[in-house]
């Protein structure tokens, strides 16, 4: 009972948002990853990770398709209560899948069901202007939530394609304005994928809630990858944002470890990784 006060002042006291918060303000790497089972959540919690996503990518790395779409509700809830088992230290959050946030009503019947079901300390959701309202509403019945601007493969069929975003002036513009509104809406997390570096690090000095990066530069507050990618156990061409951590490493854990330390003391990304 009351497991949250009695961890609060071990030497390794459970991840919150007011820890990723002070990271920020402290200069302080955020090292995330993704996971999605037991086992590897464990893995990745010892490793050190200070935040967890079970992410949707898990219909790519784990289901075989060729993109996030056909990833359902009830999967994201089994997939994040397997998760959920495996951690202790880090933050988790879970991915809201394609068409589950198409109304405030269905987002939070949704996020609910990822936090009760799932385990869930956080929802993420694809972001944009349009998406205002629902953070908006999520935030209101205290829901935490990362809000994902950039790429966004749940829209893929609608953009043609995994392209890098933000690379014209007003697209870049449109983007600071779209991340400053969502920490306006309630947004508590920022995660930008595959974007310009020097707009990596213009949005990150643009809010104050911290950012996340995947492809978007070393200026960001943080530093997520695909679990399978650090560890390279994903066959075939690699994204550009991909380091495999693996080839200079013994073990899984020991890769993962290298990933966080590279996270921390910023050596990842390195220019070869950046758009």
């Amino acid at each position: 009972m009351y497991t949250q006060l009695q961890q609060r002042g071990s030497d390794h006291p459970p991840v919150t948002i007011n820890t990723l918060a002070q990271m920020r303000a402290a200069g302080e790497k955020i090292a995330c990853i993704t996971a999605y089972d037991a086992s590897f959540a464990a893995l990745v919690d010892a490793a050190g990770v200070d935040v967890v996503l079970v992410g949707d990518s898990l219909g790519m790395v784990i289901q075989g398709h060729h993109t996030t779409v056909p990833v359902t509700m009830d999967q994201m809830v089994y997939h994040c209560a397997a998760v959920a088992r495996g951690v202790q230290h880090a933050f988790l959050m879970a991915d809201l899948p394609f068409a589950s946030y198409t109304s405030r009503e269905l987002a939070l019947a949704n996020s609910v069901r990822l936090m009760q079901e799932g385990g869930a300390r956080m929802v993420k959701l694809e972001s944009g202007a349009s998406q205002l309202d629902i953070v908006e509403y999520l935030t209101s019945h205290d829901i935490a939530v990362c809000a994902h601007l950039g790429l966004k493969p749940q829209s893929v069929h609608k953009t043609g394609g995994f392209r890098v975003q933000g690379r014209e002036e007003q697209a870049a513009a449109r983007m600071l304005a779209d991340a400053r509104a969502l920490e306006a809406a309630g947004a508590d997390l920022l995660l930008l994928e595959c974007i310009p570096a020097a707009l990596g690090g213009e949005i990150t000095r643009g809010v104050h809630v911290p950012v996340i990066g995947i492809g978007a530069g070393p200026d960001t507050d943080g530093q997520i990858l695909v679990l399978y990618d650090v560890l390279d156990i994903i066959a075939g061409r690699k994204p550009r944002f991909v380091r495999n951590f693996m080839v200079d490493s013994g073990n899984c854990q020991a890769a993962v470890a290298a990933y966080v330390a590279a996270v921390r003391g910023a050596t990842y990304p390195a220019p070869e990784h950046c758009f």
